[in-house]
């Protein structure tokens, strides 16, 4: 048999150093796998629970048969970013039922479970793992849908999600939700597109529809606002603004019914039209 021989020497300074080196790296590794367990932290954890609701990673570990392995598949995703660690995704393979399944799970703890950039790069890899090795899907579903904020870089490869449903079930792989809370948006898509949905009762809900007639509500009542006719303030005077169909924040613009935007200029004045609207405007 084959002797492999090593020149290494576990007692030379060298190898102290490098060692100690790579056990700090290690730490860093476990302390920010730490803060993806954690979720949103103490605080949004606690009001999930106070809620009887269980956090992701515990929802999995139910589900899972036991005394058998969870092999988390992108623990750290967003690390770096200026989204939470983990990305409010729990994505794995474990065994239901003697079956290796394909499991996601949102973590409503981080944003209401909403969904960033990275969130959707690692749910796409994992619908890829899934497709490729022919595993079930579960998806443990609890999500406010794409992160507003971040939706420019979600809205059109999100779609890559959805698609990725129909193509397992063309497969014949079968695709199953279960769905624990309020699931908006992208997050109603997953189960409205999965072969078989489990809702909890009272507690599970399914938007879209409304979230449609909530925007068509908020048009309807900005194309109605009142005129806004700003006040001068010393030797400076405005010309009153025309009926307006955006009411503005601080630091934004008006556009005027001419469709004309208007550029902010140095005088500020305040909206007296409407008693709800405290933010300051900018005239021109």
């Amino acid at each position: 048999m084959t002797v492999l021989a090593s020149d290494l020497d576990p007692a030379s300074p060298e190898y102290a150093a490098n060692r100690a080196a790579m056990l700090t790296r290690l730490a860093e590794v476990e302390a920010e796998h730490a803060r993806a367990v954690a979720g949103g932290g103490e605080k949004y954890t606690a009001r999930h629970r106070a809620r009887g609701k269980l956090p992701a990673r515990e929802r999995v570990e139910l589900l899972l048969d036991a005394d058998t392995p969870f092999l988390e598949l992108s623990p750290l995703a967003a690390w770096g970013s200026d989204h939470a660690v983990g990305a409010s995704l729990v994505t794995g393979i474990g065994v239901v039922e003697g079956v290796e399944c394909l499991i996601t799970a949102n973590d409503p703890t981080v944003r209401g479970g909403a969904s960033n950039p990275w969130t959707l790069r690692k749910a796409l890899r994992a619908n890829e793992i899934a497709l490729a090795n022919r595993l079930p899907v579960i998806s443990l579903v609890e999500s406010g849908g794409a992160d507003l904020p971040s939706q420019k870089e979600i809205f059109i490869p999100g779609g890559g999600l959805f698609r990725d449903l129909t193509r397992l079930s063309a497969a014949g792989i079968p695709t199953l939700a279960v769905v624990f809370g309020n699931s908006t948006a992208g997050g109603a898509y997953v189960p409205g597109m999965s072969d078989h949905v489990i809702m909890v009762k009272e507690q599970a809900k399914v938007f879209l529809l409304s979230l449609i007639h909530m925007a068509r509500r908020a048009t309807t009542s900005r194309s109605a606002a009142p005129t806004c006719t700003p006040a001068s303030r010393g030797s400076r005077t405005t010309s009153p603004w025309t009926r307006g169909t955006r009411c503005g924040r601080r630091g934004g613009s008006w556009r005027a019914s001419t469709g004309v935007q208007r550029k902010p200029a140095l005088l500020r004045t305040r909206c007296t039209t409407r008693r709800s609207c405290s933010a300051s405007y900018r005239a021109t």
